[in-house]
């Protein structure tokens, strides 16, 4: 049976909220692709921005495939969890930017092991919420012990 996902999509909230779920998992758990696929418009972008080697930062564009790849052996082998600290919402006509703060650690709200911020680009076509592309940059790595 089809799950119903239209929780994750009518809302700003929801859809960023959703996001930070569906990333969320114990080591090894398979994080719910498919439905984390619906959140993205077609064509849409995934970009970090990501030490290169001479250890200047720079952003790295994906497609949602690029990313679950990248992404995936890491959290076949490593607890992580991500939650919103905080928000900042612009809307004009259909589109929205959502400014979300994180966190990120190895328990859910737990000590945290990075923080950064999320810049969200949605959508909403008459029915529900799309992200078109999301930039994130994590700028403090931290201890396991937090701050």
């Amino acid at each position: 049976m089809k799950q119903d996902n239209s929780g994750d999509v009518s809302t700003t909230t929801s859809i960023v909220l959703a996001s930070y779920a569906l990333l969320s998992g114990r080591a090894g758990d398979r994080r719910d692709w498919d439905r984390f696929r619906a959140l993205y418009a077609p064509g849409a972008r995934l970009i970090p921005i990501e030490a290169r080697d001479d250890g200047t930062r720079a952003p790295r564009p994906m497609t949602l495939d690029e990313f679950i790849t990248s992404r995936t052996p890491f959290f076949d082998k490593t607890d992580f969890f991500e939650w919103e600290t905080g928000r900042e919402e612009l809307r004009y006509g259909t589109l929205a930017h959502v400014w979300s703060s994180y966190e990120a650690g190895h328990e859910l709200n737990g000590p945290r092991i990075r923080k950064g911020a999320n810049s969200f680009q949605l959508w909403h076509d008459g029915s529900r919420w799309w992200i078109l592309s999301v930039s994130w940059d994590a700028v403090e790595a931290l201890n396991h012990a937090g701050r």
